[in-house]
């Protein structure tokens, strides 16, 4: 019983620590890469991970033989959409907003629960709760009036927020895409397999971006402050976390997990507040807590059927 308890508490923490970590990527560390470029960010956020997990995870390598052709378009899959296309949507809207609204940005790239139920229903026939629509609906509402209060999204002066917006959405679809896909590969492989390949695959669809670009010259470009920030990622908030998170899920069940993840908006808000000194307006609050409640309550729907279904 002591035992029980104490993964409960381990893994509690442990996925707690990984939604702060991924909260204080999205507000403090991603964004001070702006002088670089997207693309050549996003690559270098994979490839120095990839790199690392081959010190400790070199074993990996032996599925490549037992690696199936409908395999490999899965990870190709995952690889695109949460590894390049998602990662390039954050980052580039991250970049966008210039430090002004990053804790929306980070906010509406937790829709994805949103877009992931609709894709499981569509690809995997999963049936989504029987309270989908309403929590996905109040979602997306308090998104909007998160994102632009009681105004109209402005083409002219408010240009970059709604880019910055439609690109966090883009994000939420793509990461929502790939959690789909993930189910595929996990009901054959372990996570830490899963997670090397999707590096793995991610790094070397990034670099042939970068060569035919040309933006692989940034290196040139990257400062000291750059190079310590990409390592700080791939040792705590990149790869770092998502060992951490997984870690935790197996020790406790989906339920518990969902709650442990409200850590990532509540870090993300006083990040924000604490090193850009950013502040959401009361309507903004209002809209957060709604949006928030929608998805964890979206979120516990889906918790609750994973639970009784490894009962």
């Amino acid at each position: 019983m002591k035992k029980y308890k104490k993964n409960i508490v381990l893994g509690s923490v442990a996925v707690s620590i990984s939604a702060i970590l991924w909260g204080f990527d999205g507000v403090v560390l991603t964004p001070r890469l702006y002088n670089l470029d997207v693309g050549y960010v996003v690559f270098m956020l994979h490839i120095i991970p990839f790199v690392l997990m081959n010190f400790f995870l070199f074993k990996e390598y032996r599925h490549i033989k037992r690696f199936t052709g409908e395999d490999i378009f899965y990870i190709g899959l995952v690889a695109v959409f949460g590894g390049a296309l998602g990662t390039v949507a954050i980052v580039k809207a991250l970049f966008l907003v210039n430090f002004q609204h990053l804790t929306i940005v980070v906010l509406l790239q937790k829709l994805q629960p949103v877009f992931g139920v609709a894709l499981a229903a569509l690809l995997l026939k999963e049936k989504p709760g029987k309270n989908y629509i309403l929590w996905a609906s109040l979602a997306i509402i308090g998104g909007y009036f998160l994102t632009f209060g009681f105004h109209r999204p402005n083409m002219v002066s408010g240009a970059n927020t709604v880019f910055a917006a439609l690109f966090a959405l883009l994000a939420s679809v793509s990461f929502g895409s790939s959690t789909v896909f993930s189910k595929k590969i996990l009901q054959k492989y372990s996570f830490q397999t899963a997670t090397f390949y999707r590096y793995g695959f991610t790094s070397v669809i990034m670099l042939v971006y970068v060569l035919i670009t040309g933006t692989i010259l940034q290196y040139r470009d990257t400062t000291t402050l750059n190079w310590i920030i990409f390592f700080v990622i791939a040792f705590t908030t990149g790869s770092g976390a998502i060992f951490l998170y997984y870690f935790g899920l197996t020790r406790i069940k989906a339920i518990v997990a969902t709650i442990c993840e409200l850590f990532f908006p509540v870090s993300a808000i006083l990040f924000d507040y604490l090193f850009n000194g950013s502040k959401l307006s009361t309507v903004q609050w209002i809209s957060a807590a709604v949006m928030i409640f929608a998805i964890v309550n979206l979120n516990l729907e889906r918790a609750r059927k994973y639970d009784k279904q490894t009962v």
